[in-house]
């Protein structure tokens, strides 16, 4: 059965992990920009690492028959520097107008400052402006509840921002109910050891029912794994949910969602 990661980070995986998921199922995934283990010290620097999110990492993808998009945007980690943060916003809108940017991500809050708040109501009126999708880090741990109310606020204080084209994703049980209630979608990152194990999720998904939810790997340089959406597949067949159930929260949620972009055209039967 086909499924797609719709939040996974290939720059920091190895072309052994596309072949992996492409055996798995993997038909299609989109990578939000983020920090990549360390602070970048310049503009030109976020400059590379969008090019090669929008021409380099497509290609790759490509390779083992994987549809490949993007999203672009200064990361909360590295926006606690406003001066250097909008330096960096003022060169999103050219790689807006690449073919496989679906939306602006991922934003959001790392330590809920005032300055990570500021840049993320800016980054909220850009895509205000370019009518693009949003895609929400929320913060870790203790700092997740406060940090996804503040982010919400704050898309919230914009009339412009419709929420059904928002998606808040590292959603946990604490935090799921609150973003579907207000209209938004939520992700369930399935991770080692912080945000939602295969079982947590399944969970969360029996709760709540699986209409505006998602779920991926967000597999990134650190302890993750790229083949996290078919284990949480595994186990809701395990738990005896349907083949219709569990392609919805894997396959076909993504797809409704990212559709909301005109440059998302994934082919699919």
């Amino acid at each position: 059965m086909k499924y797609i990661d719709p939040h996974i980070h290939m720059v920091s995986r190895t072309t052994d992990d596309y072949m992996a998921m492409a055996q798995a199922g993997c038909v299609c995934i989109t990578e939000p920009a983020f920090w990549n283990g360390f602070d970048r010290g310049s503009v030109e620097g976020f400059r590379d690492y969008f090019l090669q999110l929008t021409e380099y990492e497509p290609r790759r993808a490509g390779k083992y028959h994987i549809d490949y998009y993007s999203w672009i945007c200064i990361n909360p980690k590295e926006a606690d520097d406003p001066s250097f943060a909008r330096e960096v916003i003022s060169i999103i809108p050219e790689f807006l107008e690449s073919q496989r940017v679906v939306g602006i991500g991922e934003i959001g809050l790392n330590k809920n400052t005032k300055n990570e708040l500021m840049i993320l109501q800016e980054q909220i009126a850009l895509a205000e402006e370019y009518d693009q999708l949003i895609l929400v880090h929320t913060p870790h741990l203790e700092d997740k509840l406060k940090g996804t109310r503040l982010i919400m606020d704050a898309i919230g204080a914009n009339s412009g921002i419709n929420p059904d084209k928002v998606l808040i994703d590292h959603a946990e049980e604490h935090t799921v109910a609150e973003i579907l209630d207000r209209g938004y979608w939520a992700g369930l990152t399935i991770y080692p050891n912080t945000k939602c194990t295969p079982q947590r999720a399944a969970d969360i998904v029996e709760i709540y029912g699986p209409d505006r939810i998602w779920i991926n790997s967000a597999s990134d340089w650190g302890q993750s794994d790229p083949l996290s959406v078919p284990k949480m597949r595994f186990e809701m067949k395990q738990r005896g949910h349907s083949e219709e159930l569990i392609e919805k929260v894997t396959y076909g949620n993504p797809i409704e969602f990212l559709s909301q972009s005109e440059k998302f055209n994934y082919y699919y039967e």
